[in-house]
C-alpha cells in the first residue's frame, strides 16, 4: 500500500500540470444543456447544441452521436441522421445495437441504409484501430480475472460469509488489480472509451474494489488517493462522468452502510436529498435526477 501511495502521488504531481488542451468539463456542461432542451422537447435546439459540441472537440463519446442521430430523425433530417450514425459507427456503435434500436427503424427503411451497411465494416475497422491494443488486452484480462474472482462470492450464502470471503480472498486480488491499474494510469492515462474503446471494464473493477465490505472500505485509503486522478481524467475526456459516478457511488454507499445517497444510482434519493444529489452530479458533468428521469420517460 505504501508503494501504491507513492506511485499515485508521483502521478498526480506529473499529470496535474499537463492538463488536456480541450477541457471536457465544458463538454459535459454543454451536454447537460442539450439534454435539458430534449426534456423541454426543443429538439432542433438540442441538435444544434450537439453539433456545436462535435465541432469543438476531437473526441466525442459514442452516446452523444447516438442521441444526435435520433434527434436528427426526430426533426426529419435524414441526411444529418445518416452523418451522425456513421460517426457513431466509427466511435464504436455496433450494427447489432443499431438494429435493436426500434426508433432507428425509420432510417433503416431509407434508400441510404444499403450504403451505410456497405460502409460499416470500414467504419468498424476505423474504430478498432483507434485505441491502444496492448492496453486494451491488458485491461480485458484484468476484467476477466475480476469476474472470475467475484464468482466465489456466489458460493457464500450469508452476509457474514460474503464479507469474510471478500476481505480474505477478494481484497488481496483487488489490491493487485489496483496496483496494475495505477501503472496504466501513470503511463497511459485512464483506460476508458477514449483510450481502449470500452467504458466499463475498469469502472467495474474499481466498483468491485469499492464494494468489498463496509469495514474494508472504511479503512481503505487507496481509492481516496486515486480519486483526484480520476477527476483529472474526466476533465481530459479520458473518463466519462457516468463511469466515475458508478465507482464513487459504490464507495459512498458501502462506506456509509448504504445511508448515503451519492449520485442517485445505488440508492434512489428522497425529495429532501435531491438538492445535494444534484449538486454532486453537476460537479462531474451529469444532469439532474429530474432531467434524467424525464429523459428515461421520453425514451420509453
Amino acid at each position: 500500500m505504501k508503494i501504491l501511495t507513492i506511485l499515485v502521488f508521483l502521478f498526480l504531481l506529473a499529470d496535474a500540470s499537463v492538463l488536456s488542451a480541450q477541457d471536457y468539463t465544458t463538454y459535459h456542461q454543454q451536454v447537460i444543456k442539450a439534454e435539458n432542451l430534449i426534456a423541454d422537447k426543443k429538439h432542433t435546439d438540442a441538435l444544434l447544441m450537439y453539433e456545436n459540441i462535435f465541432s469543438s472537440y476531437d473526441f466525442v463519446f459514442v452516446k452523444d452521436y447516438q442521441v444526435a442521430t435520433q434527434l436528427a430523425l426526430l426533426v426529419n433530417d435524414v441526411q444529418k441522421a445518416t452523418h451522425y450514425l456513421k460517426k457513431g459507427m466509427a466511435a464504436g456503435w455496433s450494427i447489432k445495437s443499431i438494429k435493436q434500436n426500434k426508433f432507428l427503424a425509420k432510417l433503416r427503411k431509407e434508400p441510404v441504409w444499403k450504403s451505410i451497411r456497405k460502409e460499416y465494416p470500414s467504419l468498424r475497422k476505423q474504430y478498432e484501430n483507434g485505441f491502444d491494443q496492448q492496453v486494451r488486452k491488458q485491461v480485458k484480462k484484468m476484467f476477466a480475472r475480476d469476474q472470475w474472482k467475484a464468482l466465489g462470492a456466489l458460493f457464500t450464502f450469508t452476509p457474514k460469509k460474503q464479507d469474510r470471503y471478500a476481505e480474505r480472498r477478494f481484497a488481496p486480488h483487488s489490491e493487485r488489480q489496483m496496483a496494475e491499474f495505477t501503472r496504466i494510469l501513470q503511463k497511459k492515462g485512464y483506460p476508458g472509451e477514449k483510450f481502449i474503446g470500452n467504458n466499463y471494464w475498469m469502472a467495474t473493477i474499481m466498483s468491485h474494489h469499492n464494494s468489498i465490505s463496509t469495514a474494508y472500505v472504511q479503512k481503505d485509503t487507496l481509492y481516496q488517493f486515486l480519486k483526484p486522478a480520476l477527476l483529472i481524467a474526466i476533465s481530459e475526456g479520458k473518463m466519462s462522468p457516468w463511469e466515475f459516478a458508478m465507482i464513487d457511488d459504490w464507495y459512498l454507499a458501502v462506506k456509509s452502510n448504504r445511508t448515503e445517497t451519492g449520485y442517485g444510482y445505488m440508492n434512489s434519493p428522497a425529495r429532501a436529498e435531491l438538492s445535494q444529489v444534484n449538486e454532486l452530479r453537476n460537479k462531474i458533468g451529469l444532469n439532474s435526477v429530474e432531467t434524467r428521469n424525464s429523459l428515461i420517460d421520453i425514451e420509453n
